[in-house]
C-alpha cells in the first residue's frame, strides 16, 4: 500500500455474541465508513454485530468460523478468494480462532497489516501455535489498556516485538445527549440511593461480590437499591443467590441492557466487581455520565479510577473494604458530585472517540 493512500479495511469478528470489543469494531467501522474509507466488515449472520451492521451500508460478509477451522484448506480457500476479491490492505481482527483462519488466509492472500486487537488482560499462552502466529502471521497488535497489553508478553518476552504493540483505548463519542430509554429501570423512594452495575452475567463480571456488598449494606441499615442489569449464564445462580442472602427487595434484575447511556443516568453510584479487565469499557461510560464509581483494584481499572480523584479502589476481592467505601459515597453527596465531575474530565480528555480513530489510523497508514 503506497504511503499516505487510504486503506481498504476489513474488520473480521466471527463471534455470535456482543461484548467491548464487538462495539469497538462496530463504531470503528461506521466511524471510517461515514468519513469516505473503503470498509468491510465479515462477521456470523446470526451475530448482533450482523444485526447492527445491517442499518448501515456497509459491505458485510458473513462467515462461520470456528477453533479448528485453520485446519480445513477449503474455509482457507475460501476466505484467501475474499480477501482478494475485496483488495484487503488492512484486516483487523478480535478473536483467536478468526486469527488462526482468517490471519492465515489474509497472508495467503497478500494483506500487508494484518492486526490482531486483543481485549482481555488474561496471558497469552506460550504455545507453538501462538509463536507461529505472532511471528509469521500478524504485522501488528492493538491493546485495550496498558494492563492487557503487559500480558500480551508476560509467558514469552520474545513472542512479539514490544514497540509493534500499540494500545488504543475503546472511545467514547460526545456529540450525542442521553435521552429517555425504553428500559424503566427503577424510581427511587425519597432519601435512597441507587447503586448499580451491567454487564454479562458471567464470572469474570465477579456478580457474587455484588451480593455479598448488597447482604453487608442491608445489615448495616443502609437506605438503597440496587440495579443489576444484564443477562447471561449465570444468571439463575446469581438471582438464586440473591434469593438466598435475603435481597429480593433491595437488587433489581433488569436483563439485558441495550442503553447503557440511560442505565446510568438513573444511578447515583455504578459499582465494578470484575476479577479481570481488559479494558472496562462500561466505566468509561459511568464516567461520561458523571457518576462516581467503587472498584477493585485489578486489571486495567487503575488506568481509569483515580482512586480519591473519581472513585475508590477496594483491595481485589476485598467486599468489606469496598462495601465501606461504598457507604462513604452514600453519605456524602458532595462528595459524589465531586468524583462524578472529575470523572467526566478524566474521561473527555482521555477517551474521547476522536483520539481513538486518529491513533487507529495513525497505525494502519503508516
Amino acid at each position: 500500500m503506497p504511503k499516505n493512500s487510504k486503506p481498504v479495511i476489513c474488520f473480521f469478528n466471527s463471534t455470535k455474541a456482543w461484548g467491548g470489543g464487538e462495539k469497538w469494531h462496530y463504531d470503528m467501522a461506521v466511524c471510517l465508513f461515514e468519513k469516505q474509507f473503503s470498509i468491510n466488515f465479515a462477521a456470523n449472520k446470526k451475530s448482533e454485530l450482523a444485526q447492527r451492521l445491517k442499518k448501515h451500508n456497509i459491505p458485510l460478509t458473513t462467515f462461520t468460523i470456528g477453533n479448528l477451522s485453520f485446519l480445513n484448506i477449503f474455509k482457507l480457500l475460501q476466505l484467501k478468494r475474499f480477501f482478494e476479491r475485496k483488495k484487503i490492505s488492512v484486516v483487523v481482527m478480535n478473536l483467536p480462532s478468526d486469527i488462526k483462519a482468517a490471519g492465515i488466509a489474509a497472508k495467503w492472500a497478500g494483506v500487508s497489516r494484518i492486526v490482531y486487537r486483543r481485549g482481555s488482560a488474561v496471558p497469552i499462552k506460550n504455545s507453538f501455535l501462538n509463536r507461529f502466529l505472532f511471528k509469521y502471521i500478524l504485522t501488528d497488535v492493538i491493546a485495550n489498556s496498558e494492563a492487557t497489553k503487559n500480558t500480551i508478553l508476560e509467558r514469552n518476552p520474545g513472542l512479539f516485538p514490544k514497540e509493534k504493540i500499540k494500545v488504543i483505548y475503546n472511545g467514547l463519542n460526545f456529540s450525542e445527549t442521553v435521552k429517555a430509554g425504553t428500559q424503566n429501570f427503577y424510581s427511587p423512594l425519597p432519601g435512597e440511593t441507587v447503586i448499580g452495575n451491567v454487564g454479562r452475567m458471567v464470572y469474570q463480571k465477579g456478580h457474587n461480590y455484588l451480593l455479598e456488598i448488597a447482604s453487608r449494606l442491608k445489615s448495616e441499615g443502609i437506605n438503597f437499591k440496587m440495579i443489576l442489569g444484564g443477562s447471561g449464564p449465570l444468571e439463575t445462580e446469581i438471582k438464586t443467590m440473591a434469593q438466598r442472602l435475603g435481597l429480593n427487595d433491595r437488587v433489581i434484575f433488569t436483563g439485558f441492557v441495550d442503553d447503557v447511556p440511560w442505565f446510568m443516568h438513573n444511578i447515583d453510584i455504578f459499582l465494578l466487581t470484575s476479577r479481570w479487565e481488559g479494558f472496562g469499557f462500561v466505566l468509561a461510560e459511568a464516567m461520561a455520565a458523571a457518576k462516581p464509581i467503587v472498584a477493585f483494584d485489578i486489571s486495567s481499572n487503575p488506568e481509569l479510577v483515580k482512586h480519591g480523584s473519581n472513585g475508590f479502589l477496594a483491595r481485589p476481592f476485598d467486599t468489606v473494604e469496598f462495601a465501606n467505601y461504598l457507604i462513604t459515597l452514600i453519605k456524602n453527596q458532595k462528595l459524589r458530585n465531586d468524583f462524578g465531575k472529575k470523572g467526566h474530565e478524566i474521561v473527555r480528555e482521555k477517551f474521547s472517540f476522536d483520539r481513538v480513530v486518529k491513533e487507529f489510523l495513525e497505525m494502519v497508514t503508516v
